[in-house]
This record gives C-alpha cells, sequence and structure tokens, in this order.
C-alpha cells in the first residue's frame, strides 16, 4: 500500500507538470523553479509534511519536495541560531541533495558524447 501511494501522490505532481507543459507557455525552467517554490510555500505554512508522512518518496523525491526540504531546513535553523539560520538552514538541509546532483551531473557529462540537436 505504501509503493501504491507514493506512485499516485508522484504520479499526480508529474501529472501536474505535464499539464503545465501541454497547456502553458511556461518554460520547463520557470515550471521547475514554480515547483520548488510551492514546495517551500507549502512546507512553510504547513500543508506539505502531511502529504510527505501520506506518500513517502512519492511527495519527498519530486521537485516540490526539494523546497519542502529547503523550507524544513530553514525553520529548524532558526529555532536554532536565530536570524543567521534563515541565510544557512535551506542551504544545510539540501547539502546532500545538491551535492549529489552536481557530482552524477559531472558523471553524466564525462560520458555522454555532446552534440547539436539539429
Amino acid at each position: 500500500m505504501e509503493y501504491l501511494r507514493a506512485f499516485v501522490v508522484g504520479g499526480a505532481i508529474c501529472v501536474i507538470g505535464q499539464l503545465l507543459l501541454d497547456f502553458t507557455k511556461l518554460t520547463p525552467a520557470r515550471i521547475l523553479v514554480s515547483f520548488v517554490t510551492a514546495g517551500v510555500l507549502f512546507g512553510a505554512i504547513g500543508v506539505y509534511e502531511p502529504l510527505v508522512k501520506f506518500a513517502g518518496a512519492g511527495a519527498s523525491v519530486p521537485l516540490t519536495g526539494f523546497g519542502y526540504l529547503m523550507a524544513k531546513g530553514t525553520q529548524e535553523a532558526v529555532s536554532q541560531k536565530g536570524l543567521l539560520g534563515a541565510f544557512s538552514g535551506g542551504l544545510t538541509a539540501g547539502a546532500a541533495g545538491i551535492a549529489a546532483a552536481v557530482f552524477f551531473g559531472y558523471l553524466a557529462a564525462l560520458f555522454s558524447k555532446p552534440g547539436d540537436k539539429s
């Protein structure tokens, strides 16, 4: 049942992204930024945490989950360090994901053959 909930919620988030691509003139970059921003906003107001508890990786792996992670890290850092935590909390919470993205992006660049799409 846990896998089904993760699949349905993660799939619903992906469907929203696909609908935005198909029916709006938003670029993929703007949609990605919108998803991260939505995750931050929903995490900050406490709406996203119940969804993460319900769906697990289905809600925490997509880009909205990254925004939620940054909001949660910032809230925890502010409660511990005060105003300085507002600047460092999100980056500290997301550091492992950011480092993994950079590392695996570098590996992909090493092994892929660059070329023009035309």
